[in-house]
């Protein structure tokens, strides 16, 4: 979508300082909320999603992970696995995503909040924060999800090396279903084998 759109381009001009703080927080997970941004956007596109739902789509992608701006350093940063109050903790991100684009108060933010609140639900039901399931969940959510969730594996991090694409799309494939959604994954498996996004771990 192009960012002359004037909502895409206001919304954008409002959370651009929120790209800055988060860029500085994890410069990390600013590099994958751009990348997971460009591919949900693709996926998008692909779905047939009109001009105004891939809008709200790519803003609410590209700051899916911007409530990490309030999850503490020992959390947001341990390079290992989480205990059980560190994993609750960081659980809460969906929602103080939601709570700061909620805050920008202008024309897209409401829509774009209640995505970025969706975007760990899983399709059985067994996501967070409200425990939604297939259709219940919102189809921008949904796409994020499968984004999120390539990119992330994709990645090197402290606590793990980036995978290759075929594995990626191994665990994919066997999380369709339960984590994803079967017709997204169906679209999703033809486009990311000719996107720029594919792993080249």
């Amino acid at each position: 979508m192009q960012s002359e759109d004037p909502i895409y381009q206001t919304l954008c001009d409002y959370t651009k300082a929120l790209t800055v703080a988060l860029g500085y927080r994890d410069s990390l997970t600013q590099q994958h909320s751009e990348r997971v941004g460009n591919l949900a956007e693709e996926l998008g596109i692909r779905c047939g999603l009109s001009d105004e739902d891939i809008i709200i789509l790519k803003i609410a992608a590209s700051f899916h992970d911007i409530g990490k701006i309030g999850i503490p350093d020992p959390v947001l940063l341990k390079p290992g696995a989480f205990d059980e109050d560190e994993w609750s903790v960081m659980k809460t991100h969906p929602q103080i995503g939601a709570d700061i684009m909620l805050a920008i108060e202008l024309e897209g933010a409401k829509q774009a909040a209640t995505v970025i609140r969706g975007h760990h639900e899983h399709f059985d039901g067994s996501g967070y924060p409200d425990g939604h399931a297939g259709e219940t969940i919102s189809l921008l959510s949904r796409i994020i999800s499968i984004a999120d969730a390539y990119d992330a594996m994709a990645m090197t991090r402290s606590y793990h090396r980036a995978k290759p694409h075929a594995e990626i799309m191994g665990i994919i494939h066997h999380e369709t279903g339960v984590k994803f959604d079967p017709e997204l994954i169906a679209i999703f498996n033809e486009l990311i084998e000719t996107s720029e996004h594919k792993s080249v771990a």
